[in-house]
Formats: structure tokens, C-alpha cells, sequence
């Protein structure tokens, strides 16, 4: 088992910045990469960004490319999440997950992954 732990999610102002982390504890060994994804009322579940342990590759949903950073620590087992500009529309419950094979673009789609954390909630005020 692997346990994800969120947090640094908030209330922030429009075009402010938060910072995610996400610890893992458990068979940590076992995962290949690590993504972000989020969850706003009413709508599915959608693919933020990801990165792979093996060779630090990083994926990233087209609309948030340039605003959004993923980084990780595997020493740590923690994954980060920097997001800048911050607009309403990202407003969501932001989820942790791990996954135990590295899928390359495959990481965009959240049935890759067998660990879930409890998500944290981004709420940005226009």
C-alpha cells in the first residue's frame, strides 16, 4: 500500500500563486511516477501534470503549461505542484496519485494510477 498525503491548498486571490506537496509513505518503491490531477463540481476528473522518477520527465495538460510546475523529491517520496496565475477557473479539489509503471503520455489518463490521495482544496476569489 501507499499512502498520499496533500496539502498547501487555499483560498487565493486571482492571479496569486499556491504550492502543492504531496508526501508518500508506505511501498513507496513501487512507484514509478507521481501526477496531479483535479476535480471541479460537476465535472470529471482531468489530467494536471505528472513526472516520472526514472528519468524526471514531466507532462503537463495543454492549458496549463507555463503556468502550472511539477517537481519532485524522490529522496523525500514528495511530489510538488507550483501554480502561478492562479485564475477562478482553476478553482478544484487537487488530487495526489501514484503510479507503479511509468506510461509515458499514458500518465495523462488517471486510470494509469493505483494510489489516491484525500485531494486539497484550491479555491481562487475573482
Amino acid at each position: 500500500q501507499v499512502q498520499l498525503v496533500e496539502s498547501g491548498g487555499g483560498l487565493v486571490q486571482s492571479g496569486g500563486s499556491l504550492r502543492l506537496s504531496c508526501a508518500a509513505s508506505g511501498r513507496t518503491f513501487s512507484n514509478s511516477a507521481m501526477g496531479w490531477f483535479r476535480q471541479a463540481p460537476g465535472k470529471d476528473r482531468e489530467f494536471v501534470a505528472a513526472i516520472s522518477w526514472s528519468g524526471g520527465s514531466t507532462y503537463y495538460a495543454d492549458s496549463l503549461k507555463g503556468r502550472f510546475t511539477i517537481s519532485g523529491d524522490n529522496a523525500k517520496n514528495t511530489v510538488y505542484l507550483q501554480m502561478n496565475s492562479l485564475k477562478p477557473e482553476d478553482t478544484a479539489i487537487y488530487y495526489c496519485a501514484a503510479a507503479s509503471r511509468d506510461a509515458g503520455l499514458g500518465l495523462r489518463n488517471r486510470y494509469w494510477y493505483n494510489y489516491w490521495g484525500q485531494g486539497t482544496q484550491v479555491t481562487v476569489s475573482s
